[in-house]
């Protein structure tokens, strides 16, 4: 899949949100040459939580080291923007400026430039403000909504680096669908503040349509009667009734005759008034089935289900191993498998073409693009 080819993009940044932005336009064919401190992108070596962070977001790109503080490094950057269609950043506001590529400078150098920035905050009050994920999440409410009341909890991925990256990605393309016929580049920016907002809007909207704040979804009125996690016998699994014809099928396949037969039960208003009796009932019957047995059953009725898994588990997963998992090898010469785009276009998913580059691996190629002495320190 090679839907961007021709369009060149630098991308300076690191962490997720950046890195993101850059991935996704490389799964689609764009050439992406991140361009990292002579050291390298920190984001390599951080521990813990963050150790995973490289690797996921940097396939498909080329590496070069250069160093920005130089005007040498400078020289070369000022050459690869004359010939780029995209940059994407995510410093703090005020630091390529310092280094002369900030937008009105890098416009002026490449004036059709598509110049996307990845913000903490778009404009107004907050926007010179320092922010992460966890601190969007955190005063933007999505904590709240995840954890119980009085113990907010940070989802457990990335959610707002990676949406907000998707939204930077939104932009790049329209502004380039939009140079096509104008000429002219575009300063796109994303944050995640605003994507944290965006997020829970549903629960905004919840509360005016309800009259009532919209309670933290562990405490939540559940919009069916049957939407819930099921201890089985061996393990766990998610269950969810949505229809009414979800319900007939659910009495049926277990033998609950008298509650098929209940006529306050035809219907999903009726059934959630009475979910203090069904899912207590539900939890005795599904505790004596194992996961595998109870996954066939519910199967076999079209219920939604689903067991419940660690991220570790998705590598043995038989769905995704046919055509939604990269096998790559990492700049230490580890090999792993990792999640390929969430995409298909015209029955295709992204290509690996590039495994996560090495510090600087093709800083002697690209310079040689601009003529330049590759012996020679940038």
């Amino acid at each position: 899949m090679a839907h961007l080819e021709g369009v060149r993009v630098l991308e300076f940044s690191h962490m997720v949100m950046g890195p993101t932005v850059g991935m996704i336009l490389a799964d689609l064919g764009a050439e992406v040459i991140k361009v990292e401190p002579l050291g390298g992108d920190k984001t390599r070596n951080l521990p813990g939580s963050g150790a995973g962070y490289f690797a996921m977001y940097n396939r498909n790109k080329r590496s070069i080291t250069v160093d920005l503080k130089s005007a040498e490094g400078i020289e070369v950057i000022r050459g690869l923007l004359a010939n780029s269609d995209v940059m994407i950043e995510n410093f703090r506001d005020g630091a390529l400026d310092k280094l002369g590529l900030g937008y009105e400078t890098v416009r002026k150098i490449k004036p059709n430039i598509i110049y996307q920035s990845c913000k903490g905050f778009l404009s107004g009050p907050y926007e010179n403000r320092t922010a992460l994920d966890e601190v969007a999440q955190m005063m933007g409410g999505l904590a709240y909504m995840t954890g119980p009341s009085g113990r907010p909890l940070r989802a457990g991925a990335s959610v707002i680096d990676v949406s907000g990256a998707l939204f930077g990605v939104i932009g790049i393309l329209s502004a380039l669908l939009s140079r096509k016929d104008t000429g002219k580049g575009a300063n796109v920016r994303a944050s995640l503040y605003e994507t944290t907002a965006f997020l829970v809007g549903q629960h905004i909207a919840q509360g005016a349509v309800t009259g009532t704040p919209a309670p933290p979804m562990p405490e939540r009125i559940s919009a069916w009667a049957v939407y819930d996690v099921f201890d089985t016998s061996d393990g766990q699994i998610f269950v969810g009734v949505v229809s009414d014809g979800q319900w007939k099928s659910l009495c049926e396949e277990f033998g609950l005759t008298d509650w098929g037969a209940d006529e306050d039960m035809t219907n999903n208003p009726g059934r959630v008034a009475q979910r203090h009796t069904i899912i207590p009932h539900l939890r005795s019957v599904f505790n004596k089935i194992s996961t595998e047995s109870l996954t066939t059953r519910v199967g076999k009725i079209g219920l939604p289900y689903a067991p419940i898994r660690k991220p570790e588990d998705l590598l043995d997963d038989p769905h995704l191993s046919a055509h939604g998992l990269h096998e790559m090898e990492l700049p230490d010469g580890q090999r792993v498998r990792l999640p390929a785009l969430p995409l298909e276009i015209d029955g295709a998913r992204p290509e690996l073409r590039r495994s996560p580059p090495k510090i600087g691996a093709d800083t002697d190629e690209v310079l040689s693009w601009l003529g330049l002495d590759t012996a020679k320190p940038t």
